[in-house]
């Protein structure tokens, strides 16, 4: 990595590159070069996108949780302001300003959070578990007689997606749009293109979801109090969407991963799932570095100075292994971790998120109980970019055992055998181009079109 430590006469310091594969491959070395600093560091998140990294476990707490002399708004960003950052700069779709809980402060950040916590809290643990084992069931039954898969790209990656259409009452069509962009989005591919499909796509569900509401959270929202207007619906959307299906991934990924090092996944010795998971959350949060802040003005951080409205983002995950916390970190509680973050911009979806993790994850182990890692784990190779902590692949092996688990989800009325089975390692991707005036060729059915009858009730 073309980092070093800053020698003590050295003016300008040079910025740590966090969108390389050396910072992929070891983020925790990076971490603790930066803690020469003092409580932040400089960074760069994406070519010509500088920004300051707050390592420190109390420096972070401190900045999570004061209102008033730090902002989310990134409408403060100077150097987005002046021109300096690039339109089609990977990382602006995670950090330009949207009008949704993430990105405002006050009274307006009040009113928009009120509408997403409460219509999280319709999502009951009870139907969360049903809704992911049909789907954990299929994904499964699509690699089980092949005695091999990529856990990540077959499993992990999907589940999220194929869960979030449902959850948010998304209809095939808009489905299929829906995955391939944000994918698209989170791996850095086409940003702008991207995001202006999704934008697209959410819009139409919006209007969708008006003229005929479900028992889905696009309706709630539409129907909650707050009255959202279209625009904030489909920031809201944006932001759920968002901090549910990549984060979800990484955590599924990862607890997976210490699993199959540690002997669990055999359920013989070794850790229980939730241990896994809290150990992920403290040692390799999913989403590591992240919740900007802009400070109000000019700030002393610890004896760091900040340039008032310049990014500020903490690194969740240098924070939980500051060595500060290393006497302490046995006896703390499960949330004195930030992997959720912390103040008033705290995750509003944590219990969900982990009910999805955990039974994402017990589907799998119970249906391949023999699973064993394809590759040595020192082969693994990590997706870089400068917010998560994300496997590229996770290759497994186990006996190979019939595709009829689908089954034991359905009522007798339903047909039981899949119409038309996707090759599960295909990620999904947008439909096909309308075709040409005068045709009447139908349009290719995407990933989510596939599997859609699957799960409904």
């Amino acid at each position: 990595m073309e980092f070093q430590q800053p020698a003590a006469t050295r003016s300008v310091p040079a910025k740590c590159p966090m969108h390389n594969q050396d910072f992929a491959a070891d983020p925790n070395g990076a971490y603790d070069r930066l803690r020469a600093f003092g409580p932040a560091g400089p960074v760069e998140l994406a070519p010509g996108v500088e920004a300051n990294l707050v390592t420190d476990y109390q420096a972070a707490l401190k900045v999570l949780q004061n209102t008033t002399d730090f902002s989310r708004d990134p409408r403060r960003w100077k150097a987005l302001n002046e021109g300096r950052i690039a339109l089609d700069s990977p990382v602006l779709p995670m950090m330009a300003y949207r009008p949704n809980c993430l990105f405002t402060d006050g009274s307006v950040h009040l009113r928009l959070r009120k509408a997403v916590t409460d219509s999280l809290e319709r999502l009951n643990i009870g139907r969360i578990r049903r809704d992911v084992e049909p789907i954990a069931a299929f994904l499964i039954d699509q690699f089980s007689e092949r005695g091999r898969a990529d856990l990540l790209n077959d499993y992990a990656k999907l589940l999220p997606l194929l869960l979030f259409n449902r959850l948010f009452g998304c209809p095939a069509d808009i489905g299929d749009r829906l995955t391939g962009s944000m994918s698209a989005i989170f791996d850095g591919k086409d940003a702008l293109r991207a995001n202006e499909e999704l934008t697209k796509c959410l819009m139409e569900l919006i209007r969708l979801k008006r003229r005929e509401p479900g028992d889905d959270v696009t309706s709630w929202l539409i129907q909650h109090p707050a009255g959202l207007n279209d625009e904030e619906l489909k920031d809201q959307l944006v932001m759920l969407m968002g901090a549910g299906v990549e984060p979800e991934r990484n955590l599924i990924g990862s607890a997976l991963l210490l699993l199959l090092t540690t002997g669990s996944a055999a359920r013989g010795a070794g850790m229980l799932t939730e241990e896994a998971l809290d150990h992920v959350l403290w040692n390799n949060p999913p989403i590591a570095n992240y919740a900007t802040h802009f400070p109000l003005h000019d700030i002393d951080l610890g004896g760091v100075h900040v340039d008032a409205n310049t990014p500020l983002v903490i690194s969740f995950a240098a924070a939980n292994n500051d060595p500060a916390l290393k006497d302490a970190r046995q006896s703390r509680s499960k949330g004195a971790h930030l992997a959720w973050g912390a103040g008033p911009h705290a995750c509003p979806a944590k219990s969900p998120a982990q009910v999805i993790a955990l039974t994402a994850i017990e589907a799998l182990l119970n249906a391949l109980p023999d699973l064993t890692l394809g590759v040595p784990e020192e082969e693994l190779q990590w997706r870089p970019g400068p917010f998560h902590r994300a496997l590229a692949s996770l290759p497994v092996r186990f006996t190979p055992t019939p595709g009829t688990r689908v089954a034991a989800f359905h009522s007798p009325v339903t047909p039981t055998a899949p119409a038309a089975r996707p090759q599960a390692a295909e990620p999904p991707r947008p439909p096909a181009a309308p075709a040409a005036r005068g045709e009447s060729k139908p349009a290719k059915r995407g990933f989510w079109s596939s599997v859609i009858d699957l799960f409904r009730v």
